[in-house]
């Protein structure tokens, strides 16, 4: 695996699992009370982007590490799939 196909799963692997933390502990301003006069009411009283993207980066890392150790370490691909299940099943 070249580098540029490295940084390119791992950054797809990035912006998916961002998606998928970002919902994570949101307290809208009608949940606490506090909408702010010209705001959504539904819009994020403390959205702790900092620690999201640390959160992100570091899930990012172990699944594209597991996705490294099983393509390039192990030599499996998409090929091999169909292999793992018993033919006679």
């Amino acid at each position: 695996m070249s580098w540029l196909s490295a940084f390119a799963i791992y950054f797809i692997i990035w912006w998916v699992t961002l998606f998928t933390v970002l919902p994570l502990g949101v307290r809208s301003q009608a949940e606490e009370s506090d909408v702010i006069l010209g705001t959504e009411k539904g819009a994020p009283t403390n959205p702790r982007l900092g620690f999201k993207l640390l959160l992100t980066t570091g899930i990012a890392l172990l699944v594209f590490g597991a996705f490294y150790w099983i393509t390039v370490v192990n030599g499996w691909g998409v090929m091999d799939v169909p292999m793992i299940v018993p033919e006679n099943l």
